[in-house]
């Protein structure tokens, strides 16, 4: 019969579209989620973490909404992981000043749960029905901005590097 084929490939891409847009959904649900529980599970004021763009120049007291997500440039919305930053605004204790972090959080719907990659800590599997149950998430977030600094700390200290071979500039 004409049109089958056609009808089938129009079914598969409205199947295709209700799914691509569940993702977009239920993981921005997620993200908002994750960046508006982080303070409570860090112990600092809710306005020192937001939403910011994954890549790129930001700031961390700028209402990005929407921008922060990796959808809002795509004038097609497509099923793929969903891509936001995590920013953390962490006071010097010696001054006035203050350092902006930034980690990248990626979400993906899985089956019954979500996909999320925190950097580069490994995957966290979320159940779709996330409420309470974050931590390992929060966790792998203050990890990996905990590590940015102790790793390059832990070199610096490290005694291997007294005594070893060198070159004097010349």
């Amino acid at each position: 019969m004409a049109g089958e084929k056609f009808q089938e490939l129009q079914e598969a891409i409205r199947e295709y579209g209700q799914a691509a847009f569940q993702n977009l959904l239920k993981c921005r649900a997620l993200g908002d989620a994750i960046v508006g529980g982080f303070h409570i599970f860090e112990g600092c004021p809710a306005e020192n973490v937001s939403v910011v763009p994954a890549e790129g120049a930001f700031d961390p007291r700028k209402d990005y909404s929407d921008a922060a997500y990796s959808y809002s440039n795509r004038e097609v919305i497509i099923l793929e992981p969903i891509r936001f930053g995590l920013s953390l605004i962490v006071g010097n204790s010696e001054d006035s000043g203050a350092l902006w972090l930034r980690t990248v959080i990626s979400t993906e719907i899985i089956g019954e749960n979500f996909d999320v990659f925190v950097a580069s800590q490994p995957v966290i599997r979320v159940p779709i029905d996330f409420d309470g149950k974050l931590e390992p998430v929060f966790e792998a977030v203050h990890r990996e901005f905990l590590e940015t600094f102790t790793l390059e700390v832990n070199e610096f200290h490290d005694a291997r590097f007294n005594t070893g071979i060198g070159f004097l500039p010349g």
